[in-house]
């Protein structure tokens, strides 16, 4: 699979977990992800920049 890029406005590390199957791969049946577990409790620490909206 090619790497996707990460859109405006989303968060590199939750963008790819969602979208890279590998990256869970090593979890067993019904086992949380502990990074994708700590972006839902505690937020996303980086969300790549949007452009500046300029529709006015």
């Amino acid at each position: 699979m090619a790497a996707q890029q990460t859109p405006p406005g989303e968060c590199p590390q939750c963008w790819q977990h969602a979208h890279d199957q590998r990256v869970h791969r090593h979890l067993g049946p019904r086992e949380d992800c502990p990074q994708c577990v700590d972006h839902m409790v505690n937020g996303c620490p980086y969300l790549v920049p949007k452009k500046e909206s300029r529709w006015w």
